[in-house]
C-alpha cells in the first residue's frame, strides 16, 4: 500500500498558500504598483513606530535604574515583536518574509526570477517610504529626546562597526541576519501552513519569532533601514556604512528566509520531484 502523501511531506498546503499569494503579490506588482508600494510602505511605517516603541521601553527601564537595562530590552522586544502581527493583519508587504514567498514561487515556475525581484524591489522601496515618514516625524518631534535617543545612537553604532571593523564583524553580521530572517518565516510557515487554526496561536508564533531576533540583537535589513533613516534625519549618519549594512543584513536575510526556508520547503514537497524518481525507482526495479 502506498503511504499517505499528506502524511510524508505535511507542507502541500503551506506550498498552495505561498504559490497563491505570490501570485497576488505578483499581479498587484504588475497592475496597481503604486498601491503594492502604498501597502509596503504601511509595513515600514508599522516596523518604525514598533522600532522606536521598543527604544523607548528601554528608555523607560533604564530611567528606573540601569540595571534594568535589560529587562527593559526584553520588553521592549516584547512590544516590538507585535510589528510583524500588525503588518500581517493589515494586509501590509514586508520584504523578508516575502523573499521566502517569491523564492518558493520561482522555484515552482509560477514566477520569473526578474518578476520576483520586482515585486521585492517595490516591496523594499514602500518599506523604506514608509520608514522615511516615520523618521520625518521623528525629527520633527521630541520623541527621541533623552535616554530613547541616547539608546538609538548607541544602536546605531553598534550596527555600523559590523561594517567598519573588520571581516570577522562582518561575518557576524551575516549570521545574524540569517538567523533573523530564518525566525521571521518559520513564524510565517506556522500562519500559512493551515495546522495553526486560531488567530491567537498565530500571532503569539510572529510575536516570539520577533521578540527573539530583537531581544538577541539579530540583524534585520527592513528594521535596519528604518533606523539608520531616522538616525540620518535626527543627527547624520554615515550613509556608506550604513547602505554597507543593509546590503549584508539583506543577503543574510534572503539566505535565513529564501533558501532555508522557501528554497528548503518547496524541495521537500516538490510532488513532481517525488514522482519522477518514484518513476526512476520502479525502472530500475523492472531492469532487475
Amino acid at each position: 500500500m502506498a503511504p499517505d502523501q499528506q502524511k510524508l511531506f505535511p507542507g502541500t498546503h503551506f506550498i498552495a498558500t505561498v504559490l497563491e499569494t505570490a501570485e497576488t503579490k505578483a499581479s498587484m506588482s504588475r497592475t496597481i504598483a503604486q498601491v503594492y508600494v502604498m501597502r509596503a510602505a504601511m509595513a515600514g511605517i508599522l516596523i518604525g513606530v514598533f522600532y522606536l516603541a521598543n527604544y523607548a521601553v528601554i528608555a523607560a527601564f533604564v530611567r528606573v535604574s540601569p540595571d534594568l537595562e535589560s529587562v527593559g530590552k526584553l520588553v521592549g522586544a516584547v512590544v516590538f515583536g507585535f510589528a510583524l502581527a500588525f503588518i500581517y493583519y493589515t494586509k501590509s508587504e514586508l520584504l523578508t518574509s516575502n523573499m521566502m514567498i517569491t523564492t518558493i514561487a520561482v522555484y515552482y515556475k509560477r514566477l520569473r526570477v526578474l518578476n520576483a525581484a520586482w515585486v521585492m524591489f517595490l516591496c523594499f522601496l514602500g518599506n523604506f517610504l514608509g520608514g522615511l515618514l516615520i523618521a520625518v516625524f521623528a525629527a520633527g518631534s521630541s520623541l527621541l529626546d533623552g535616554a530613547a535617543g541616547e539608546i538609538v545612537n548607541h544602536s546605531v553604532e553598534v550596527k555600523l562597526a559590523y561594517v567598519t571593523t573588520d571581516a570577522a564583524a562582518v561575518g557576524d553580521l551575516f549570521v545574524r541576519a540569517i538567523l533573523c530572517n530564518f525566525l521571521i518565516n518559520i513564524a510565517m510557515l506556522l500562519v500559512y501552513n493551515g495546522l495553526v487554526k486560531t488567530d491567537g496561536v498565530k500571532v503569539i508564533a510572529m510575536n516570539v519569532a520577533v521578540m527573539l531576533f530583537a531581544f538577541l540583537g539579530f540583524e534585520h535589513s527592513v528594521a535596519n533601514t528604518v533606523l539608520f533613516t531616522v538616525q540620518g534625519l535626527r543627527d547624520g549618519i554615515d550613509v556608506a556604512a550604513a547602505a554597507a549594512n543593509v546590503g549584508v543584513a539583506l543577503v543574510g536575510n534572503f539566505i535565513g528566509g529564501g533558501i532555508l526556508i522557501g528554497w528548503y520547503y518547496a524541495y521537500a514537497n516538490d510532488a513532481k520531484r517525488r514522482l519522477h524518481q518514484t518513476e526512476a525507482l520502479t525502472d530500475s526495479s523492472e531492469m532487475m
